[in-house]
């Protein structure tokens, strides 16, 4: 349904984009990763014909961007990370005119609005100033634009951006609903949310793709198989841990005394391990294996820079 192609885009001498080439899968929800600044909205900008691109080729629904723009904004629903609203409008009022403006015939805009403000679940705002809404209910309202007119292709830039636990919980339950009955391409900076609804991921870093998968494929070729979880009760020089014979990698946690080992031989170093923090004098609080997962993956893939 997408199939990008040796896609460069330039600003001035800047390259954000240096040759990239990834298809998305038909009916399938696929993430698209990557660092600030790796590239990601420019790619999506370029999808949906808000930008075009200086060499490549690009093709959404069978149709080239770069020849055939106005098809293929026919066929994309598209939400920006920063959603264009009209504030004076109602949200109601807001989707009428953006159905007018998708060329959706004016005897079914009534009804298309309707099964937008359903889906998803702006019945309690519809006649609410757009600007008077809260955050949460402003994104579901882009989400709702890029819904209008049935398009057989999502691209979302970060679509739970804003919204409470229960109402990311309620999107993430609308976008797997869609798998299978649309192509979408998510941007999203939240890990788990890609791994729990995605059935195929794109990795993009400092402007190339770097790696494409479904996320077992990719814990199976670049995740760290063999770490260990440590909790300890104080905190301890990280150059102690880092040099325990078997220890290939040294990360601290987010939580206090919290690291996370990568390890040659997990039984042997777990006990190596243990033995160097009780010498150290300090209280071992957990010790356990843990799987790879995408977040260990994207810290492989994107290592050695900020993006670009």
């Amino acid at each position: 349904m997408i199939a990008v192609r040796d896609l460069w885009k330039r600003y001035a001498a800047f390259e954000a984009l240096k040759g990239i080439t990834f298809e998305v899968p038909e009916g399938m929800v696929t993430g698209f990763l990557g660092p600030n600044g790796a590239g990601k909205t420019t790619t999506l900008r370029i999808l949906s014909g808000f930008m075009s691109s200086n060499e490549g080729s690009v093709r959404v629904a069978g149709y080239e961007v770069a020849d055939h723009s106005r098809e293929v904004r026919r066929r994309v629903g598209y939400l920006p990370e920063d959603v264009p609203l009209y504030r004076d409008l109602t949200v109601e009022g807001f989707l009428r005119y953006l159905a007018g403006l998708k060329e959706i015939p004016s005897r079914r805009i009534a009804a298309e609005v309707d099964r937008v403000v359903s889906r998803t679940g702006l019945e309690p705002v519809r006649r609410r100033l757009v600007g008077k809404c809260s955050r949460g209910y402003r994104q579901r309202t882009g989400l709702a634009m890029a819904l209008l007119g049935d398009p057989p292709v999502l691209l979302l830039d970060e679509p739970t951006s804003g919204l409470d636990p229960n109402q990311v919980v309620e999107v993430r339950e609308l976008i797997h609903d869609l798998s299978g009955e649309k192509t979408v391409l998510l941007s999203s900076h939240i890990l788990s949310e890609v791994a729990q609804i995605c059935g195929f991921v794109l990795i993009i870093h400092q402007g190339r793709m770097v790696a494409s998968g479904s996320p077992r494929e990719l814990a199976e070729r670049f995740g760290t198989h063999t770490q260990l979880r440590l909790r300890l009760g104080s905190d301890l020089d990280r150059s102690l841990l880092a040099s325990v014979p078997g220890v290939t990698g040294c990360e601290r946690g987010t939580a206090p005394g919290s690291w996370l080992l990568g390890v040659e031989d997990a039984d042997l170093t777990a006990v190596r391990v243990a033995r160097a923090v009780q010498q150290a004098g300090v209280d071992l609080v957990e010790l356990r294996h843990e799987a790879s997962d995408l977040e260990s993956v994207f810290r492989t893939v994107t290592r050695g820079g900020d993006g670009a």
